[in-house]
């Protein structure tokens, strides 16, 4: 499920972070289901688990998971990460159109791309 890149020069808990949102995002780990515990992942990870709390406390932050007392941490609701992929999605958007803008394909080009993939007739 998660993983850890010893290479990657990101803290551990910006990787673990990073990981849980994008399945989250993705629709792996559903709205309401339960979140592994923090022992649980820290023995999995073989880390500390202070970094798997730390991880669950961004998660949280930034709307990915909450708490419930004495039960753990449970995915958010479907709104909550229906947005976090509309702006997940023009994130990666922006970097792509920049750098295919950068590598010199024009606009024209572009729009023809997109409506290709999209199944779209030329407008």
């Amino acid at each position: 499920m998660i993983y850890i890149d010893y290479q990657d020069r990101r803290p551990i808990y910006e990787q673990i972070v990073e990981r849980f949102a994008n399945l989250i995002v993705k629709g792996a780990l559903e709205p309401g289901s339960q979140m592994p515990s923090v022992r649980q992942m820290a023995a999995e990870l073989s880390i500390n688990p202070n970094t798997i709390q730390k991880a669950y406390g961004v998660l949280e932050q930034e709307g990915y998971i909450y708490p419930v007392k004495g039960r753990g941490s449970f995915v958010a609701g479907d709104d909550a990460v229906r947005e976090k992929r509309r702006l997940m999605s023009l994130d990666r958007l922006d970097v792509c159109l920049r750098e295919v803008r950068d590598l010199g394909m024009d606009r024209e080009e572009c729009l023809a791309e997109v409506c290709r993939i999209y199944g779209e007739e030329e407008r």
